[in-house]
């Protein structure tokens, strides 16, 4: 495994000219070479319109310059909108980063499964687990994954509480309903406690391992402070059992980036830290 880092960390608050060598150079501070990658950092929408040739070239230049590489590249969108051309804007939206996504020097596109909310991708709503969401949600996916076959890239998928896939038994529901290669599994173990769980961590955990550990694709590494809600808290700083959740990403043969977000700046050189101690590089 490998220490990687969310580049969005560094971004300026309300920034439209992000100064991305600027940027990676913070992350080569570090001594962070695996970079998850958002087109904010480029001073456009997370899921834009178009990216141009020269802002590709850019980006992956920098990378190289510093011996870094693109571990993702965010493709968010709302998969589950109730509203059917807010989901055609995203793939509409997910073309245009998968057309882009070899050039910049990933194959890995992260996704969000979505939620009735239509004032946050990330909120729960409680028709979140109603036939017709998950309905909506895999069809959304299924042209996903079909955009993903014309690109030959993967799309990386994350069990969440607020959302459609709200646990590891719906992501590997998903998983096999579809049954396409082109789907992987975002591992965060900060993610997938339900309200009243946090006591029985240890067996959550090890039952999203059980059913997804053959899947990940990739890790990610921040925090939480209570459960019924995702982790939005530095990696070190909350409730989760980082020994164990370590100990099930080797045990799963997983040997991949492990990415830290949900930090700040100020937070990121102990956060490095905090995963070296676990003798990740």
């Amino acid at each position: 495994m490998q220490i990687g880092i969310f580049a969005t960390t560094f971004l300026k608050p309300n920034d439209d000219a992000p100064d991305v060598e600027g940027v990676l150079d913070q992350i080569a501070e570090l001594s962070v070479r695996a970079v998850s990658y958002d087109a904010l950092c480029l001073g456009l929408p997370s899921m834009p319109d178009a990216i141009s040739p020269e802002q590709i070239i850019q980006t992956r230049e920098a990378l190289l310059a510093r011996g870094q590489w693109m571990a993702s590249l965010s493709a968010t969108f709302n998969m589950a909108h109730p509203d059917p051309s807010a989901r055609e804007t995203g793939l509409r939206r997910l073309a245009v980063l998968a057309a882009s996504a070899h050039a910049f020097g990933t194959d890995l596109l992260t996704l969000c499964t979505g939620t009735r909310s239509t004032e946050s991708m990330w909120r729960h709503h409680p028709d979140n687990h109603t036939a017709e969401a998950w309905a909506d949600m895999r069809a959304t996916m299924e042209r996903a994954i079909a955009i993903a076959d014309t690109y030959d890239i993967r799309l990386g998928i994350e069990p969440e509480v607020a959302n459609v896939v709200a646990s590891p038994q719906a992501a590997r529901r998903l998983l096999d309903e579809l049954r396409s290669p082109r789907l992987t599994i975002v591992m965060d173990g900060a993610n997938v406690f339900p309200a009243g769980t946090l006591p029985r961590q240890r067996e959550i955990l090890d039952e999203a391992f059980a059913l997804l550990g053959d899947d990940i694709g990739l890790a990610h590494a921040k925090d939480l402070t209570r459960d019924g809600a995702a982790g939005n808290v530095a990696a070190g700083t909350g409730l989760l059992d980082y020994c164990y959740y370590i100990h099930l990403l080797r045990g799963s043969g997983f040997d991949g980036p492990v990415v830290l977000h949900g930090l700040s700046p100020a937070q990121a050189p102990d956060c490095v830290a905090f995963l070296k101690s676990f003798d990740i590089p």
